[in-house]
């Protein structure tokens, strides 16, 4: 039989035992003073915390639910839904007043999120942890949120949280690499607005992944996947995920979501926006990569090889009314002249590769000169401006681009009697002679008159000029043997 253990003894408590307590607690009172007025918040007036960024929201939460998820609610390793536990983390909670959309242009918004991400591509909606917020936050992934018509033609996506209390949508499929989400609806089959809405603002967004990155397609066109297919492989190391036709139980899983793109100017990259600082010069190194384009620069031109035109036609609307006379006229000056109409059945790939073969790319303001994104550094774009036309639409769509593509740029602006325009209005109608009464009627009443009704007839021997100066501005090989 075990003895009882005797119990401790208690000695009387003494007077000086007292005070010695009441010593250390005025210590450390003292000492909570002098850390409150020196020692910094982990939140200082830059961050409060409100504004924590949602991925340290997602590391403190994976922090709390241990190592095997990476939220409280992901699927564990074997893809079992694992039930969400309350959330008790301040710095979580804190999180939920940040938004996850925001302005990058005026013409771009973009949703972004991190941690736990669930997307369901046939009912256009995204499951957010609802450590990351607490509200429906909704987009249309295309870059022309300024343009009503466009936009009717883009669906809609929903970004929200899934209820705390419940286990989320078990995943169908698991990646390691984010999601970028984007529209080709809109006003797309048109090759200006293929690359100034959609593939620039995509090589904006996408780039900085070095093909680690999965594309969702919303609003798809089998069709223009199919003409940009080569453009899309050299952006993303994956297949795309078809949205449209999604199966509807799928639940796509990622840990970063990106919905839209970010647009910065027409036909162009701003370098200071850029993760890297990479420019519509990298943009055009993709180019010539995925369409296997052989001149970076254009050639010195000479006795033994002549200096190439490539003049783009048109068959409905700004047509040259004398096409031949400027084809004959320029290879009177020495040019290798080829004509050409691209359209939308024509193969990219091919006719970038014709286009990369030109020194020089004339035609009238249109989509057929989004076309220059092929032409070696140094060629020479000229625009033939309609009579009419805003000053800042030929200047914003192709002169300013043109010069961040390392080309050479010069306009041809056409004149009433070069106009079939004088053949519709009387001299004294404002069409004629007040442009800028119609401009202030809209882009639909100017685009009507000056571009959908109007044909041209440049006089040769004042086009001749301009394209002599483009030869001049070619290199050109001084002495030859």
């Amino acid at each position: 039989m075990k003895p009882l253990r005797t119990p401790p003894r208690v000695e009387p408590r003494k007077p000086g035992n007292a005070l010695i307590v009441a010593a250390m607690l005025l210590s450390l009172c003292i000492l909570s003073l002098i850390k409150a007025r020196y020692c910094p918040s982990p939140y200082d007036k830059a961050q409060s915390p409100t504004e924590v960024d949602h991925v340290e929201v997602s590391k403190i939460v994976a922090e709390t639910s241990g190592k095997a998820a990476a939220l409280p609610g992901v699927d564990d390793d074997e893809g079992n839904a694992v039930a969400p536990p309350k959330i008790v983390a301040d710095e979580a909670v804190s999180n939920l007043s940040r938004p996850l959309c925001f302005e990058t242009s005026k013409r771009s918004n973009v949703c972004e999120a991190e941690g736990g991400i669930r997307l369901q591509g046939s009912s256009r909606t995204i499951f957010l942890h609802p450590s990351l917020t607490d509200r429906e936050w909704k987009i249309k992934p295309y870059c022309r949120k300024h343009d009503p018509p466009a936009m009717k033609k883009v669906d809609e996506w929903t970004m929200k949280p899934f209820p705390s209390d419940e286990a989320p949508p078990r995943c169908t499929a698991k990646y390691t690499v984010p999601a970028l989400v984007f529209s080709i609806g809109g006003f797309t089959d048109n090759l200006f607005h293929d690359f100034t809405d959609v593939i620039v603002p995509l090589f904006i967004s996408s780039y900085r992944f070095r093909g680690e990155v999965q594309f969702v397609v919303a609003d798809i066109k089998p069709s223009w996947v199919r003409r940009f297919i080569l453009i899309l492989m050299q952006l993303s190391n994956y297949d795309i995920i078809d949205a449209d036709n999604d199966d509807p139980s799928a639940v796509r899983c990622f840990s970063r979501v990106i919905v839209g793109l970010s647009f910065h100017k027409e036909l162009g990259v701003d370098p200071s926006k850029t993760a890297t600082g990479y420019s519509i010069v990298e943009f055009k190194g993709m180019l010539r990569k995925a369409y296997g384009l052989e001149r970076p620069t254009v050639e010195r031109w000479g006795v033994r090889r002549k200096p190439s035109l490539l003049l783009i036609s048109r068959n409905k609307t700004r047509v040259f009314l004398n096409e031949k006379g400027i084809a004959d006229m320029a290879a009177s000056l020495g040019f290798d002249v080829r004509v050409t109409e691209p359209t939308n059945k024509t193969d990219v790939g091919e006719f970038a590769r014709l286009v990369n073969t030109a020194d020089v790319m004339m035609g009238v303001h249109g989509a057929g000169l989004t076309n220059m994104v092929f032409l070696p550094a140094g060629a020479v774009l000229i625009q033939v401006v309609p009579m009419g036309a805003p000053s800042w639409l030929p200047r914003d769509t192709f002169e300013q681009p043109s010069r961040d593509m390392q080309l050479k740029y010069l306009d041809y602006h056409i004149e009433g009697d070069e106009s079939t325009l004088t053949e519709q209005y009387p001299k004294d109608h404002p069409v004629l002679n007040d442009p800028s009464s119609i401009h202030k009627q809209g882009w639909y009443a100017l685009s009507e008159v000056y571009l959908e009704n109007q044909n041209v007839r440049p006089q040769l021997d004042r086009l001749k000029n301009t394209l002599l100066e483009a030869l001049k501005l070619l290199p050109r090989i001084s002495k030859e043997a």
